[in-house]
């Protein structure tokens, strides 16, 4: 042990006791209870409110139109034009020309020559004996040619 002096030569000190300090963290439960409450306070609000309702009228009109209508405005009114397209299958007749075909008769006489053949037969008999010729031919008769008559 040591004995420490002070600035005074006659006093003595003498420790007996030194404290050390230690610092720890630790959960600790605790029970709470919390209350929320709620505060009304009355407030005046004069503003206008504006409420706006849309009535609907539909009206047929059922007539045929080049081009479909735009939208337009009448006044408070919006009209929009509903087209619907319809598909219309229409046969007409349309005469084109007429083609008339017309029968003309003409007589008139032609004259051509015209070469023609004609073929014979021969028939030779062997036996007739006369006197002065040998074997007497004879000529198969050939039927005349017809003329062709036209209508």
């Amino acid at each position: 042990m040591s004995v420490v002096s002070s600035s005074d030569p006659g006093d003595l000190v003498v420790p007996l006791h030194a404290e050390d300090l230690s610092v720890e963290r630790r959960t600790v439960e605790r029970k709470l209870r919390i209350n929320i409450r709620t505060v009304n306070h009355d407030h005046l609000v004069d503003e206008a409110v504006t409420h706006e309702k849309v009535e609907i009228e539909r009206t047929p009109i059922g007539r045929p139109v080049d081009a479909v209508p735009p939208v337009r405005e009448e006044g408070d009114t919006t009209v929009i034009s509903v087209v619907e397209e319809v598909l219309v299958v229409e046969r007409r007749l349309v005469l084109k020309e007429e083609i008339r075909l017309r029968r003309v008769r003409t007589t008139e006489r032609h004259r051509e020559t015209v070469t023609l053949r004609e073929q014979q037969v021969v028939i030779e008999r062997p036996g007739s004996e006369e006197p002065g010729s040998g074997l007497r031919p004879e000529l198969a008769p050939i039927p005349q040619p017809q003329a062709v008559k036209e209508d």
